[in-house]
């Protein structure tokens, strides 16, 4: 497959926008985790034990909106399915610095379950702006748009609780959440593409899940997995070893690993699995746990992040694949699911590991652990492909798709002089 450069997907019509407008909607979701904790230690006067089960609303929350409001983008279109989103939203976080511990549990579920769904929105909007051959490359720009976003956002919301209040911080991620809604509403960027009417006959059809799917699906869990265990480990070595004031720019580096593979997994021209990427991910960890000093952790952390965006934007790119275009919205969604349980499995299980044993052992959960869902996933699908059972757009390479970004389509029936007749589509422009 030729290479793609990414100025030449940038050039492509809206791309930029998109990735502009999703960059700045992401920016609240990255920082709410840290200013919620903050505020229940700091302002509520309780414990981080307390301050998770805050957290852990609010990422329940998210875990079983997901799904619904992709559902709802697919049957309702873009700006309807978020219209309830940005007014729940703009209630639960005027009133959120004001509410005791027990109340903003409550409403910390309430804003994850009406979350705006910028990440699978601006994915699904990609699958349909990108043409299909250069999909691996849009979506390893997305992967390390996201990576730069968790990089940068989470130290503003520090700053703020710290240096201003957390009530204000609050306020602030509330404000951007709603902004990023509005922001959305205006670019309205589309859902949809207009496809010949051969193509049409050629999405599948019956059920939505299949096991590939599933088996993608999965591979999601593993790679969250991998990334959060990475993660408590890290914060667990570092405070052990009495360093945790190294603990922002060590991530650092490690979100700057996945920034480049991302980059470099993006003009590549190979296109392996992702459960293959997910298995190198998981394999990629294992040095951190044996590195003794700052600067071969420092070393083992980049080499854990290089396969980081490959992994993700590969299961995001093969989903794409999987699924008829009128479901991706709901199939985005359950891709974030499987992301939060993946998050909600590995960080009290490598966390547990830890206190009954080194963060090294952390280290060693993450990669045995996703890993092994990995290379489970790839022997399904062997054992699958030896019956003819495996669905061949798995390892299908991307192949060129000429369709036309648009809210709505409607499908007329042509008669040409001294020819049959022929269906042709007729494009309206999608509305602003």
């Amino acid at each position: 497959m030729p290479s793609t450069t990414y100025g030449a997907v940038l050039r492509l019509p809206g791309v930029a926008r998109l990735f502009v407008v999703s960059f700045l909607a992401r920016i609240p979701a990255a920082m709410v985790g840290v200013v919620l904790t903050l505020h229940v230690v700091a302002t509520l006067d309780r414990g981080y034990a307390q301050a998770g089960v805050v957290v852990g609303a609010a990422t329940v929350g998210m875990a079983l909106g997901a799904p619904w409001r992709g559902r709802l983008v697919d049957k309702l279109g873009l700006r309807r399915a978020i219209a309830p989103s940005i007014a729940v939203e703009s209630a639960v976080w005027l009133a959120a610095p004001h509410l005791t511990y027990e109340l903003l549990t409550g409403a910390a579920f309430l804003a994850g379950l009406f979350l705006v769904p910028v990440f699978s929105v601006s994915r699904q909007s990609l699958s349909v702006l990108v043409p299909l051959q250069h999909q691996r490359a849009a979506f390893a720009l997305d992967s390390v748009a996201v990576e730069l976003t968790f990089m940068l956002s989470p130290v503003v919301g520090v700053l703020l609780a710290t240096q201003a209040s957390t009530s204000l911080a609050l306020t602030v991620v509330g404000a951007l959440t709603v902004g990023g809604g509005l922001l959305l509403v205006w670019a309205n960027p589309p859902t949809r593409s207009v496809v010949t009417v051969g193509q049409v006959a050629e999405l599948p059809k019956g059920r939505l899940l299949t096991p590939g799917l599933v088996v993608v699906l999965l591979a999601g869990v593993a790679a969250a997995f991998v990334l959060v265990g990475t993660d408590v480990s890290l914060v667990a070595t570092l405070n052990d070893s009495g360093r945790s004031a190294d603990i922002g720019w060590m991530i650092a580096l490690w979100a700057g690993g996945s920034v480049v593979g991302g980059l470099v997994h993006g003009a590549s021209h190979r296109t392996p699995s992702p459960l293959l990427l997910v298995a190198i991910l998981a394999l990629a960890t294992v040095p951190a746990a044996f590195a003794t000093g700052q600067v071969w952790l420092a070393v083992a952390v980049v080499v854990a992040g290089l396969p980081c965006a490959p992994a993700l934007s590969s299961i995001n790119a093969t989903l794409v694949r999987l699924v008829p275009e009128h479901r991706r919205g709901e199939v985005m969604g359950w891709s974030g699911t499987m992301s939060t349980v993946g998050n909600a499995l590995g960080a009290p299980l490598c966390g547990a590991v830890i206190d009954r044993a080194t963060p090294g052992a952390g280290f060693l959960t993450a990669s045995v652990v996703g890993g092994g869902l990995a290379v489970g996933g790839l022997a399904v699908l062997a054992v699958a492909r030896r019956r003819g059972a495996a669905d061949p757009r798995l390892d299908a390479p991307p192949v060129a798709v000429h369709h036309v970004p648009t809210t709505r389509r409607r499908v007329r029936l042509v008669r040409h002089r001294g020819a049959a007749a022929t269906r042709r589509a007729r494009v309206r422009r999608p509305s602003r």
